[in-house]
């Protein structure tokens, strides 16, 4: 059963910020749980994120295998999706990115935690996967299940996970909520780099975490949308299309 046109445009979109915004640059990828068939998502075939367009969106298993295989290729990392989607059926959406200012925090053992009350939603602690843990010395990719599903483990019930060496995998319950807290993560990096230059930081506390999670209302993502829609140059639709918004 395929998606309804609007929603795999929000996938496109959600492509389309990504790039815009210095996420994702040709590596990178957005997915979405299926809206009607929760054992499959749609992610696009092997491209840059800035170049797709709908006609680029599959359909996948859990396990990775294309539902209409044909002559497109998938990306070799398509299992990261799947692995979060079937250990996380509270989770509508993944992004799995290598934005420039988180990978340090993968590889020195310094935990990344919220400084600023916008990036609340990356949690009081964000865990650190190493492949070589489980599976020795690889390229770093995670191309199989095996790899997806112990991914999962380590990003437990949390909305972000670190990866040694690679970047962060991002789960959530809609393309709104995963984009917002890809960008967020992002900033947040860039911004404890910074004031660590300055001096001891003063993070935020699980309970201040927690109240900005508590009090974070509908219309927090819908700015940001229409904000990073326009700076796209893609079309805002204040409606939310695949899973709940917040």
């Amino acid at each position: 059963m395929p998606a309804s046109p609007k929603i795999l445009e929000e996938l496109v979109t959600a492509n389309r910020i990504l790039a815009r915004e210095g996420v994702v640059d040709a590596f990178g990828h957005v997915s979405i749980r299926h809206p009607d068939l929760s054992e499959r998502f749609i992610l696009s075939r092997a491209r840059a994120p800035e170049c797709i367009e709908a006609a680029d969106l599959m359909e996948f298993t859990l396990e990775g295998v294309a539902v209409e295989p044909g002559v497109r290729k998938p990306y070799a990392e398509r299992f990261i999706h799947g692995g979060i989607y079937e250990a996380r059926p509270d989770v509508h959406a993944v992004v799995h990115h290598h934005s420039p200012s988180v990978i340090p925090f993968g590889v020195t053992g310094t935990p990344l935690r919220p400084v600023m009350h916008m990036c609340a939603s990356m949690g009081a602690h964000v865990p650190l996967w190493d492949s070589r843990t489980a599976f020795g010395d690889t390229n770093l990719l995670v191309t199989t299940i095996d790899m997806a599903r112990d991914l999962a483990t380590a990003l437990g019930r949390r909305p972000v996970a670190l990866m040694r060496g690679h970047g962060a995998v991002v789960a959530g319950q809609s393309l709104r909520d995963v984009v917002f807290n890809s960008i967020y993560l992002e900033l947040n990096a860039d911004l404890q780099w910074k004031a660590a230059s300055l001096g001891e930081i003063n993070f935020l506390t699980p309970g201040e975490i927690e109240a900005v999670l508590r009090t974070r209302a509908s219309f927090t993502y819908e700015r940001a949308w229409e904000f990073w829609c326009r700076r796209a140059g893609r079309p805002y639709d204040e409606r939310p299309l695949a899973g709940p918004l917040v």
